[in-house]
């Protein structure tokens, strides 16, 4: 079974992150599983599923949560999930961009967002299909719309984001991706300078090597040990911005695949590493964006 459960998982990977055509995935799962229910069992428990309780509750009274809408140059916009502690806490720490996965702006990222507010940071999620007409509720539609975004229009709509916080709270932006978010953070740290404070990437693909001499902020890079896809790209990133001379952390957890720290997707998810990295994450976070004293 657990030979079966990885080679259906990176069949659904091939789905998510290549060519996205449902039918192919589920003519592939059932010459794997025998049946169609049984491909389709496969199916549900690597998918992420929208009805997960979330971990930090959205109508936790420990926060404040909302929509905002950043303008930026021309007529540039971005939607954003906004969550931050009671109490003017943030107001002495930084902000934290939560980018999203290829499934654009969901209910587990915003729940993600909650967590950052949580540890006391303001926290934004923004939706970075809102040019396309924000998430759409059918995710194989919101890779679609993922796959035709302008990347260097999307990234700047990002550098704006973290100038724009730039100007609250202590003046101190970090960002935390996963997935295609992940790969956003390393654009955004390419882009930003030294606008940016501190990345957080969970198994984002990599960027060219030669672009980490452009890099200023700290990074912390998250890897799981059977995510090969990702890791072909991951070596040779980290592998450039140590010889850069780049601030950079990177943690391969082994034994766990690709998006292990989403909990709404019962078959990737692992506990004890989301746990690890979570806890490292939070801790590089106040370590950077932390106001003295």
């Amino acid at each position: 079974m657990t030979e079966l459960r990885q080679r259906a998982i990176a069949i659904y990977d091939a789905f998510t992150h290549e060519h996205r055509d449902r039918r192919t995935l589920l003519r592939q799962m059932v010459a794997l599983a025998g049946s169609v229910a049984a491909a389709e069992a496969l199916i549900a428990g690597i998918a992420a599923t929208p009805a997960a309780a979330a971990i930090a509750p959205a109508d936790d009274a420990r926060l404040r949560t909302g929509r905002k809408t950043y303008g930026f140059a021309g007529s540039r916009r971005v939607v954003g999930y906004t969550a931050e502690p009671v109490g003017g806490v943030a107001r002495r720490r930084g902000a934290v961009i939560v980018i999203h996965e290829n499934r654009g702006l969901t209910a587990h990222i915003e729940d993600v967002a909650r967590r950052v507010a949580l540890a006391g940071f303001l926290a934004v999620a923004p939706d970075l299909l809102t040019d396309q007409g924000g998430t759409p509720a059918d995710e194989d539609k919101a890779r679609d719309m993922i796959g035709t975004a302008d990347l260097g229009a999307v990234t700047g709509d990002t550098v704006a984001l973290v100038k724009a916080l730039s100007r609250m709270g202590n003046g101190k932006v970090g960002i935390i991706g996963f997935c295609w978010g992940g790969a956003m953070v390393n654009r955004v740290a390419i882009a930003a300078g030294p606008a940016l404070a501190a990345g957080v990437s969970y198994y984002g693909p990599a960027p060219d090597p030669a672009e980490a001499v452009k890099v200023a902020a700290p990074l912390l890079l998250h890897y799981a040990g059977l995510d090969t896809r990702v890791a072909a790209t991951g070596e040779p990133w980290i592998a450039a911005l140590k010889a850069a001379g780049k601030d950079v952390t990177a943690y391969t957890y082994p034994g766990v695949n690709h998006a292990f720290n989403n909990d709404t997707s019962a078959d990737r998810y692992d506990a004890r590493a989301a746990a690890l990295a979570w806890g490292r994450t939070i801790a590089f976070l106040h370590d950077h964006l932390d106001s003295p004293g």
